[in-house]
């Protein structure tokens, strides 16, 4: 029941290329950077990434992006990463854009073993008809788009509405960090981070966590934790200074 691995290179040495992660966090708030830069270090490449963002340029998932390592994204907002809209419009990445919160029950979704669900975002628009670009090639002509979605009308108390339907996501690794973990998995996410970490964790067949603080099994209230440990496989503590090392990805002051 100790999942406690003893770096974060160890943790990630057997993600082979090609795989799918889903990561947790959202734009540098809760994000796996340890983990992530273990990943970079051991120079997995063709990722396809299920994440909020992509991180920011030289900081997050925007690393492995600057080093060509990533081949899709799954994401529901470019953010203030320029590289991530640069390979997109060049035709060197693909990007499925998806609402944030379908995105996020998805993630969840695939955790749960419901292959798909119904909802009501997205009816009317190109996220049912189809046809977003997903890749560009070189000259900025569309490749790959998305298709058609199924529709199908349910009763409401508002009477009859038009739903689509979404498919589930499960990631081969998910990647996560939280404030406090034990050696058996259990997790707790503190503030903003609580966010996409929990779904990421759930959907991924694998899942390795960092943690910030490593207590022992009991320490963690029950009732306080947010992702079991059936859910996590792997645990890598953090020192201090990993702990510690958190960006901002913008800083607005007010002016005296």
């Amino acid at each position: 029941m100790d999942k406690v691995v003893g770096s974060a290179a160890e943790a990630v040495a057997d993600i082979p290329d090609g795989s799918t992660l889903s990561v947790g966090g959202f734009g540098l708030c809760g994000i796996p950077s340890v983990l992530v830069g273990a990943l970079l270090d051991a120079g997995t490449r063709d990722l396809e990434v299920v994440s909020n963002n992509a991180g920011v340029d030289g900081w997050g998932l925007g690393l492995l992006l600057a080093a060509g390592r990533l081949r899709r994204v799954v994401a529901s907002y470019v953010g203030e990463n320029r590289e991530f809209a640069r390979q997109y419009l060049a035709g060197e990445l693909e990007v499925e854009l998806t609402p944030q919160g379908t995105l996020a029950e998805r993630m969840r979704a695939g955790g749960s073993g419901i292959p798909a669900f119904f909802t009501a975002t997205g009816v009317g628009t190109q996220v049912a008809e189809g046809g977003l670009p997903w890749r560009y090639d070189a000259a900025g002509e569309v490749v790959v788009s998305s298709p058609p979605k199924q529709t199908q009308v349910f009763e409401t108390a508002e009477g009859p509405q038009e739903f689509l339907l979404e498919h589930a996501i499960v990631a081969d690794y998910g990647l996560v960090r939280a404030w406090r973990g034990d050696r058996h998995g259990n997790l707790v996410f503190r503030d903003s981070a609580r966010n996409f970490n929990p779904l990421a964790a759930m959907c991924g067949r694998v899942t390795i966590a960092e943690v910030e603080e490593l207590v022992e099994p009991g320490e963690i209230d029950p009732n306080q934790v947010h992702t079991p440990g059936v859910f996590v496989h792997r645990v890598v503590e953090l020192t201090p200074e990993q702990a510690a090392d958190k960006r901002i990805e913008k800083r607005t002051v007010q002016s005296r």
